[in-house]
């Protein structure tokens, strides 16, 4: 057995959207995606006041890939042209495939508008292979109380199961391509191992504090980088922490993306701005 070896750490660059603080960790100048990871813009941590605009992602469309959103404070509403619809609050994970196409909005509900409050969102991108980049779309929402609590290291470490396996539960998401996600609370000094990352591509961001990879702290709002060889990881949080912590197999395809829109080719691009100017993604919100 071997352990990932971290290559590089990432700053996520500022890029606000509005008044919503925005912080980047990839794509960026010197990393384009950690395959089949392609995109997380991490909203706040910030306090909306009352009367507040709410989060301004009204509707557009998407193709080719996965959303994953991930509802740290505050609450999101969601809607799409197929039909479904839901108000996902603090601990909870929207999970959304947008396959062959889907158009959508993750606003803010009347509520939050009205009171404000605290607000934190993490907004993932993950690629699908060109088999599965024309699948059906398809939805589920979850509320925090629904997606299961793996204890670790005497209770200093709280895996949150998001997808796939982990200490004999499964999560509640169904990945069609096999991806382990999760987020981790993680107590001064408390540690966690990961194995079976043989060929895999780690996704580790740290959303609050910093956590220990051996040589170095990973500090908040930094993203590490990891090779594919290993097949273990293993985390020390150097001080009271929050990570969002992935893995999955790489899909060693070409990516061209254009704004919502993430496909193999140009071509592929271009069909997919016809289909949906033409009305193909359902009906429109």
């Amino acid at each position: 057995m071997s352990t990932k070896i971290l290559q590089r750490v990432h700053p996520a660059m500022r890029d606000d959207i509005g008044d919503l603080i925005t912080h980047r960790p990839v794509p960026s100048a010197h990393l384009e995606q950690v395959d089949p990871f392609l995109f997380l813009n991490h909203h706040g941590p910030q306090v909306y006041p009352p009367h507040n605009r709410g989060l301004p992602f009204g509707p557009h469309p998407h193709r080719g890939f996965e959303t994953v959103t991930f509802i740290l404070a505050g609450q999101l509403a969601h809607r799409d042209s197929a039909g479904h619809e839901s108000v996902i609050g603090p601990g909870g994970v929207q999970w959304m495939t947008a396959g062959s196409g889907i158009e959508h909005a993750e606003v803010s509900p009347r509520a939050f508008m009205d009171t404000g409050g605290p607000l934190e969102i993490l907004q993932l991108w993950v690629n699908l292979p060109p088999a599965l980049k024309m699948t059906a779309p398809r939805y589920t929402g979850l509320q925090g109380d629904a997606i299961p609590v793996v204890e670790c290291d005497e209770g200093r470490v709280r895996l949150n199961l998001v997808s796939g396996s982990f200490g004999g539960s499964t999560g509640p998401f169904a990945s069609l391509t096999g991806v382990f996600m999760s987020t981790v609370e993680m107590r001064t000094g408390g540690r966690l191992r990961l194995d079976g990352l043989l060929q895999r591509n780690v996704f580790l961001y740290v959303v609050s504090g910093g956590v220990r990879v051996e040589p170095d702290v990973v500090d908040a709002m930094h993203l590490a980088e990891f090779d594919l060889e290993g097949d273990t990881l293993e985390i020390e949080a150097a001080r009271d922490s929050v990570i969002l912590l992935g893995h999955a197999e790489p899909i060693r395809e070409p990516v061209v993306a254009h704004g919502p829109f993430v496909m193999n080719t140009r071509e592929e691009i271009a069909q997919a701005i016809a289909d949906y100017q033409a009305g193909r993604f359902g009906a429109p919100l």
